[in-house]
């Protein structure tokens, strides 16, 4: 099926894939907008949901953040947000009713506000008060533009001697991964498609991701494009929490149930936490399928990162293939936020 240029056409109508094998260009992309703090940045927070959470996540992961770096996914912010944090506002839509609460709730703290944002109310509360607005281009879902935001976020922060700003380095694991999309494409055929194939492996199964601390955005991403690019339940975890609690869980699990286990091991994770992955899959042997294993690609922290997103994405447009969906809409998050009102 995933070889049949005809089924892909007619259950991929928005392709994509297409998407999924361009987002290289996003790590070179520039902006028009800048951002000059009115006093020095001594933290910074990310207000975000899903996709438009995920940068933060990897920026989170970058050891090169000099100042505190938090996340909000809520309507509200933390309470030591002030006149010396920058906010950051992001929402893809620009309408996600948690992020606009926790803007107004900053402005009242008379936080340093910039947004990233494709259109909605958040681009035109920024247009109306003069926030720096770095503008993501419409027709991309959120879950596919992380490292345009990422690459904002770079653009934002680059003056402000809070973080050593890879913008080249950006620009280098683009084209890098450019050349490595191109293998999970969907001219080239099961046989030798790594993209295709794990996607096969995943059919009719719920996919559990495991990485370690490091690697864990791209094992959230892949829960986060399962679900929505394959409408297949899925999950995620890391080691050594994993080891903590999860890990007890598997041991009353037979083997039978239809889970499949994936595990991205980086050799970039702490040497502990790279052996607690083999000890781990010897003593729940027999207890739960044994793990579909998935290697990154790439020196740094963040070439594997864009290594494994990009994977991810092909691998779950592919299983929602195989499952028979469309793998662009949303439809049920848009219901709900319809039902909320």
């Amino acid at each position: 099926m995933l070889d049949d240029m005809n089924v892909i056409a007619q259950r991929d109508p928005q392709d994509a894939l297409g998407v999924a094998g361009g987002q290289w260009e996003y790590f070179s992309r520039k902006f028009d907008a800048t951002f000059t703090p009115s006093q020095p940045v001594e933290n910074i927070v990310w207000a975000g949901m899903g996709g438009s959470a995920l940068p933060a996540v990897i920026i989170q992961s970058w050891p090169r953040v000099s100042v505190p770096f938090e996340i909000t996914r809520d309507y509200n912010i933390p309470a030591h947000v002030g006149a010396k944090t920058l906010f950051i506002a992001s929402s893809y839509s620009g309408n996600t009713e948690e992020t606009l609460s926790a803007l107004a709730l900053a402005e009242e703290k008379q936080a340093q506000i910039v947004v990233i944002a494709a259109g909605g109310k958040l681009a035109e509360i920024a247009k109306e008060k003069n926030y720096p607005l770095f503008a993501i281009p419409a027709g991309i879902q959120p879950r596919m533009a992380t490292f345009y935001f990422v690459n904002a976020f770079t653009a934002i922060v680059k003056d402000l001697n809070v973080t050593e700003v890879p913008t080249n380095e950006l620009t280098n694991v683009g084209e890098w991964l450019k050349e490595e999309v191109k293998g999970w494409t969907k001219e080239v055929l099961l046989a030798g498609n790594q993209a295709k194939q794990l996607a096969v492996q995943l059919a009719g199964k719920t996919p559990i991701m495991y990485a370690g601390p490091k690697l864990f955005p791209a094992a959230n991403k892949w829960k986060i494009c399962f679900n929505e690019n394959a409408k297949n339940t899925s999950w995620a975890n890391y080691y050594p929490e994993f080891n903590h609690n999860e890990f007890i869980g598997w041991s009353s699990h037979p083997v039978e149930k239809p889970f499949a286990v994936v595990e991205i091991r980086s050799n970039l994770e702490h040497e502990r936490t790279q052996k607690r992955f083999e000890v781990t899959e010897r003593l729940l042997s027999g207890m739960r399928p044994s793990p579909i294993v998935v290697t990154p690609k790439g020196d740094t922290v963040l070439q594997q990162l864009a290594w494994s997103f990009a994977l991810g994405d092909f691998v779950s447009i592919y299983l929602g293939i195989l499952n028979g969906v469309n793998p662009t809409p949303v439809e049920l998050v848009e219901k709900l936020k319809v039902e909320l009102g």
